[in-house]
């Protein structure tokens, strides 16, 4: 196994930075890449934190533009290194920017300071606090939200960081007085001059790690690298903090002998598990459940979102609550109020009886899960799935067998074709028709198309009133959402076709 000292590489050594000054000495802070999703959020926080903030990215599309113009964030469209002129205090890079960069490209060639996103929220903003941080291939920005939504409404005041937007609060982020950080650790790469997992620098005092599962090709070779990075991130959280493991997940399990911190396993399925759940009953709006805590019944809980994925997720959060001493009523008052996250089975709208929802969903066992969470709280409708492999790892070939099996509570699958981007291999990029082809063969009708303008009049064609329409991805995919719910509602040329 590698040591923290290898993940770092070669790249420190050939990208030298000048060490950050104390927080105090910090007076403007610049965002390279500002408009991404955990950028934006980061801005916000230096925001609120009174810094001056400012930064550029090559597109400023909506939503996050008008957050930023409501914040009272100044940004630029497109790069320049004039933009650093005067200089800012502290340069954030993320981690989409490579080294030939025009501004940090600039910013290594002056001296200027630069930090990486994971960097920065380590400096600024984890400092003395006890740091609750989520991590997994799988379901950890709706652990993140739902366990800062617990905190917050226990009123403990949590600092957070997460990446979607929380409905209760409609917001991804907050500094806070409390004593708890919250935030979703990411197993990405950092920056260009850093390419240690993100959440190896968060220091957490507890946290959850939800699911393992091989992800992001493009920067770990292997399900080993992938795994050695979670082993990487049990051993450094806090041995007398809590490490609260899926139970249900085998790999999740194997990396508890790399932690000195208190194991706490959850899940409903491992009989081994500390906190577990039984008298699940779902019904319209969420589930009931009762909560087994080291054997013992707590009161029955709700929590107003579909699927055993959810639930899990629910546990984790109940697992790391209890241990920092919140109480069970605290924790049952806080699920039943939970609204959920922008983008995680969000009902973006209803129009001649078809319900569109949008997800974030894009690697193969989550498209899975969202699908039979949607099927569970939909038994009557038919499901129509609509993705876009969109991200750089969710268009390998190494995916295509784990897709073509992943729709099968779908009754019918569109595809968008991922265009091939500069920085992708051909031979290891994901053939759609194959993945299309293969479904078909299962008996679910599927197609493919080459973007979402070319899907849009087919995906009219086969909708018809009583359907529920999931549209999973983890970008905008040509604003589809709101283009549908326009022709259902104001299109007098759509006639939804009727059963039979």
């Amino acid at each position: 196994m590698r040591a923290l000292s290898d993940f770092p590489d070669a790249h420190l050594r050939i990208f030298q930075r000048p060490e950050v000054p104390p927080a105090s000495e910090i007076q403007s802070v610049y965002l390279i890449g500002i408009c991404g999703t955990g950028m934006g959020s980061m801005a916000g926080l230096f925001k609120e934190a009174g810094y001056h903030v400012s930064g550029a990215d090559e597109a400023a599309w909506p939503p996050m533009s008008t957050r930023l113009r409501e914040m009272g964030v100044d940004f630029h469209e497109g790069y320049d290194e004039a933009h650093l002129t005067p200089p800012p205090d502290l340069i954030i890079t993320g981690n989409a920017c490579i080294p030939t960069h025009p501004e940090a490209q600039y910013a290594r060639q002056k001296g200027l300071v630069q930090q990486s996103f994971p960097e920065a929220l380590a400096h600024f903003f984890l400092k003395d606090k006890r740091a609750l941080v989520v991590a997994g291939t799988h379901g950890k920005t709706t652990t993140t939200g739902i366990l800062a939504h617990t905190f917050l409404h226990a009123g403990k005041d949590p600092g957070y960081l997460v990446g979607g937007v929380m409905t209760n609060t409609g917001t991804s982020y907050q500094v806070g007085k409390g004593t708890h950080f919250i935030v979703e650790g990411d197993e990405y790469d950092s920056a260009y001059f850093d390419k240690r997992p993100k959440f190896l620098h968060y220091q957490p005092t507890c946290a959850i790690v939800t699911a393992m599962e091989y992800d992001h090709a493009d920067i770990y070779d292997s399900w080993e690298m992938y795994r050695e990075a979670f082993e990487q991130f049990a051993g450094i959280v806090n041995p007398k903090g809590t490490l609260a493991l899926c139970g249900d997940e085998e790999a999740v399990r194997n990396i508890a002998p790399f932690t000195q911190a208190q194991i706490r396993y959850y899940g409903v399925h491992f009989k081994e598990n500390h906190v577990s759940a039984i008298n699940i009953r779902p019904v319209d709006g969420g589930q009931f459940f009762t909560p087994i805590v080291d054997g013992l019944p707590l009161t029955e809980m709700f929590f107003p979102m579909s699927g055993k994925h959810n639930l899990t997720n629910a546990l984790g959060v109940l697992t790391i609550a209890l241990a920092e001493g919140l109480t069970p009523e605290e924790i049952a008052a806080a699920f039943l109020s939970f609204k959920g996250l922008k983008r995680r089975q969000e009902v973006r709208g209803i129009e001649n009886d078809v319900v569109v929802i949008d997800d974030f969903a894009h690697h193969p066992t989550a498209v899975e899960a969202t699908l039979s969470a949607i099927r569970e709280h939909w038994p009557s409708r038919r499901v129509i799935a609509v993705f876009e492999p969109r991200s750089n790892s969710s268009r390998r070939k190494v995916f295509e067998d784990a897709y073509a099996q992943a729709f099968h509570h779908a009754d019918a699958v569109f595809i968008s074709a991922p265009p091939l981007r500069h920085n992708d291999d051909p031979a290891n990029f994901m053939d759609v028709q194959q993945v299309t082809d293969r479904i078909g063969a299962s008996g679910i009708s599927a197609a493919h198309f080459p973007h979402a303008e070319a899907l849009l009049p087919a995906l009219v064609q086969m909708v018809r009133p009583g359907d529920v329409v999931l549209i999973m991805s983890n970008g905008g995919f040509g604003g589809i959402h709101d283009k549908l719910l326009h022709i259902l509602r104001e299109n007098t040329s759509f006639v939804p076709r009727k059963e039979g």
